[in-house]
């Protein structure tokens, strides 16, 4: 199944204190269980993705293929809590989670507001409960756009798909207050890295925390194609790959770890 990431037509620190009982998800530990979700993950905790467009690079390449973890977000129970590494949601978290309008199309991008956050665009930077974000992963490749860029300031400028519409008009309607989007308690504000091509919570309103179904853990291989090739695996697609297994595989993502980025 692929992760579907459609993007917008144009125009159109210090890791947090480790809680008692939670595995911290780096080094030995991420590694042991990367390990372990490769050789014995069925669905339910593990489940292969492909990226089809651009809209988080240069984080997740078009063409990586994913190993999402599917256990980092599930409700612990009163035994698994203490053997398995669940984690709550966190900004600059990857996440992947079921699109609130698309609900058959799971999409990635990056956490940047919790529930409780206030947040504004100025001139493409995020404003974050008052303070400018270090953002080093996001890409700014496109010309200035109003709504786009001063985000919740103008008029939304992608109206293709009534329900997306819809959503994002009620979030600004709703949650937008002197200025500023208040994010309201069970929801997540979500942007692309590739911050001028990316349809994300600016178009299509907030991540409910039910819809969030996992995280990506790594890269098990890289290929570059384009995306209609990676949201059908056509004929094209299959000579593509007979002829061009091996030059057009990026070799130096396979195995590739994927970690968020701390945002406080």
């Amino acid at each position: 199944m692929a992760i579907t990431v459609p993007t917008k037509p144009k125009p159109q620190k210090s890791a947090p204190p480790v809680k008692a009982g939670v595995i911290p998800r780096n080094s030995i530990a991420e590694w042991a269980v990367t390990i372990l979700i490769l050789l014995f993950a069925t669905s339910t905790i593990a489940q292969p993705f492909v990226i089809p467009t651009s809209s988080m690079h240069n984080t997740l390449y078009t063409g990586d293929h994913l190993i999402v973890d599917k256990l980092a977000y599930a409700p612990p129970g009163p035994i698994s809590k203490h053997l398995l590494p669940y984690e709550e949601v966190k900004r600059g978290d990857i996440i992947v989670f079921r699109h609130p309008t698309l609900i058959t199309v799971d999409y990635v991008k990056r956490v940047i507001g919790m529930p409780g956050d206030h947040i504004k665009l100025v001139n493409k930077q995020v404003i974050l409960n008052g303070k400018v974000l270090n953002e080093p992963y996001a890409v700014h490749m496109d010309n200035y756009l109003n709504y786009r860029d001063n985000f919740p300031i103008g008029e939304i400028d992608y109206t293709s798909d009534s329900k997306m519409l819809e959503r994002a008009s009620a979030m600004l309607r709703d949650d937008v207050f002197n200025g500023e989007l208040v994010v309201p308690p069970g929801n997540y504000f979500a942007m692309g890295d590739n911050r001028d091509n990316s349809l994300d919570s600016r178009y299509w309103g907030l991540v409910p925390r039910e819809n969030i179904t996992g995280k990506p853990l790594v890269v098990f291989w890289s290929y570059d194609a384009p995306t209609e090739d990676l949201k059908d695996y056509n004929l094209h697609h299959m000579f593509d790959l007979a002829q061009h297994f091996f030059t057009k595989t990026r070799w130096n993502r396979t195995l590739k770890l994927i970690h968020g980025y701390p945002l406080d």
